[in-house]
C-alpha cells in the first residue's frame, strides 16, 4: 500500500532509529508505550473534534466515530501487549510528541467557533499528517523486527504492529480522499487545503524533531522551527502566535527534564559509555552517527 511519508530527522531515518530500538529492550518498551499513549490520546482528540462539529457534516461525523473505534482498539492491543510483557503502562518518559504538536497548533483555526469549512479542512490536515508519521514508524518497526534475531517477544510485538499498520494506512488514505474532495469544491477551497497541508506538515515536523533533539543548542533549534511554523500562517496571525509560544520554546522545561532523565539512565547503565558516547553525542548535536544516537533511551 502506498503511503507518503514525512521527512526524517537530520540523517536519522525511521528505519535507522528502529533498528537500534529493537536491540535494547528498555528503549523498545518505552517506544511501544509511546505508541500506546498516542493511540489513547487520539481517541480524546477525535472525540473533541466530533463535539465541535456538532453533527455536521454528517458523513465526517460518522467517519470520525469509526476512526475513534479503531484508535481505541489499537490502544487496547498495545496495552494488552505491554501488560503481558511486564512493561510500564504509565505516561512515557521524555518529551511528548503529542504535547508539542498540540502546543504548536494554531488553535484559533481549530476552535468550534471558527468557520465550519475552516475547522473541517484544518482538522483533517492535522489528523492526516500525524497518521502519516504513525505509518512511517509502524512500517519501519515491523521491518526492523523482521531483520532482528527472532524471539518469542519480538514475534508478539510484530504481530500486534501488523494488526495496527493496515488500519493506520487506511486512515491516511481516508484523510487524503477527504482533503482531495474538499479541494475540488472551488479554487478557494483548494487554496485553503494546500495552505493547511503546508502548515500542519511544518507543525508536525517541528514537534517530531523537538522530541528527537535533546543535544546542545536544541533550544535555539526549537526557536528556528517555531519561526518556520510562524511563516506558514497568515501575516496578521504571526506576531501573536510567535510571541505566545516563544517563552516555553526557548526555556523548554520539558527538554531539561528529558536531558536529565536520559543522562541518568545512560550513567546507571554504563558510566564509561556515558563519558565516551553520551557526552560527545550531546555536544555534537543531531548530525552524530545514527548508531551512537540511537544507543541510549
Amino acid at each position: 500500500m502506498s503511503v507518503a511519508y514525512p521527512r526524517k530527522f537530520g540523517s536519522f531515518s525511521a528505519r535507522t532509529i528502529l533498528e537500534q530500538v529493537v536491540r535494547d529492550r528498555e528503549v523498545h518498551m518505552i517506544t511501544l508505550n509511546r505508541y500506546r499513549f498516542s493511540e489513547q490520546r487520539s481517541c480524546k482528540d477525535l472525540t473533541e473534534l466530533v463535539e465541535k462539529l456538532d453533527g455536521e457534516p454528517r458523513e465526517l461525523v460518522r467517519d470520525l466515530s469509526r476512526h475513534i473505534s479503531d484508535e481505541a482498539r489499537h490502544a487496547m492491543w498495545l496495552t494488552d501487549l505491554l501488560h503481558d510483557l511486564g512493561a510500564p503502562l504509565g505516561r512515557p518518559p521524555g518529551t511528548s510528541y503529542i504535547d508539542e504538536f498540540e502546543r504548536l497548533l494554531d488553535t484559533a483555526n481549530l476552535e468550534a467557533d471558527a468557520p465550519k469549512e475552516d475547522l473541517v479542512i484544518n482538522s483533517l490536515a492535522a489528523i492526516n499528517v500525524t497518521e502519516k508519521r504513525g505509518c512511517e514508524y509502524f512500517s519501519s518497526h515491523i521491518a526492523a523486527l523482521k531483520a532482528a534475531p527472532p524471539s518469542e517477544e519480538n514475534q508478539a510485538i510484530q504481530g500486534v504492529l501488523e494488526q495496527i499498520f493496515p488500519e493506520e494506512a487506511a486512515h491516511v488514505r481516508w484523510g487524503n480522499r477527504w482533503l482531495a474532495t474538499l479541494s475540488r469544491q472551488s479554487t478557494a477551497h483548494r487554496q485553503k487545503v494546500e495552505a493547511a497541508k503546508i502548515r500542519y506538515a511544518s507543525i508536525e515536523q517541528a514537534a517530531f524533531e523537538s522530541g528527537m533533539d535533546i543535544t546542545l543548542g536544541a533550544e535555539l533549534r526549537r526557536v528556528e522551527r517555531l519561526l518556520g511554523v510562524t511563516a506558514t500562517l497568515p501575516a496578521w496571525q504571526r506576531p501573536a502566535y510567535f510571541m505566545e509560544r516563544l517563552p516555553q520554546t526557548l526555556l523548554a522545561p520539558d527538554l531539561q527534564g528529558t536531558r536529565l532523565d536520559i543522562a541518568q539512565r545512560a550513567w546507571k547503565r554504563d558510566p564509561q559509555a556515558f563519558f565516551e558516547r553520551f557526552i560527545p553525542l550531546f555536544l555534537n548535536g543531531p548530525k552524530a552517527p545514527a548508531k551512537q544516537a540511537a544507543s541510549h533511551p
